[in-house]
């Protein structure tokens, strides 16, 4: 049912939302070199990798779509890349991931590799569910990128710090999901990114 449901409104949404997908992605072809979209791989339900797609708010870094991540470097994102980041629309493209069944709208942020091998157990759990584009711990670490930068080492926090917190959030969200958790989650995230 949950499967069914996010079909029909990520289709949905990408039917109305498309104008806006297509204005935006022009506007990020016009204001740096590189492709409209950023595609990087993922570890999805059951440890299958699939590609997630951005829109891409970066200069473009060699070997980044094999899964480097950067935590707490914001010195290559661009100037609307800053703006699509903080309003989360960079996320949008990733509706097409939940028409492809990649992804839900709310389950668990998927992770690249690397990560996923740093706590092969809470991920082994974690991963009997498809990511999502929102969840709790989307919602609790919004300004994550501003709590990174202001760290001597963000991989090292990164790693020790938020990512077992959220790995926490997302076990709890798995044991719990229900259709009307996840309409709440819905709602808090558009609350927290639309009017706070």
């Amino acid at each position: 049912m949950k499967h069914v449901v996010d079909f029909m409104l990520s289709a949905f949404g990408l039917i109305v939302l498309l104008p806006v997908i297509t204005i935006l992605a022009v506007l990020v072809r016009l204001t740096s070199s590189g492709p409209a979209f950023f595609r990087q791989l993922r570890v999805g339900q059951n440890g299958r990798s699939f590609l997630l797609l951005k829109f891409r708010t970066m200069v473009v870094l060699q070997d980044a779509e094999k899964g480097s991540f950067e935590v707490g470097s914001s010195a290559r994102v661009t100037r609307i890349g800053r703006v699509l980041r903080k309003t989360k629309l960079d996320e949008l493209p990733q509706l097409w991931n939940v028409l492809k069944g990649d992804m839900a709208l709310v389950g668990p942020r998927p992770e690249v590799r690397k990560w996923v091998d740093a706590y092969p157990d809470h991920w082994g759990r974690i991963l009997t569910v498809r990511p999502g584009i929102t969840d709790p711990g989307a919602i609790e670490f919004r300004n994550e990128e501003d709590i990174l930068g202001a760290q001597s080492d963000p991989e090292v926090y990164y790693q020790k710090v938020i990512l077992p917190r959220k790995l926490n959030l997302y076990e709890e969200y798995v044991q719990t999901r229900s259709f009307w958790g996840d309409l709440g989650i819905l709602l808090r995230t558009f609350w927290v990114v639309m009017v706070r």
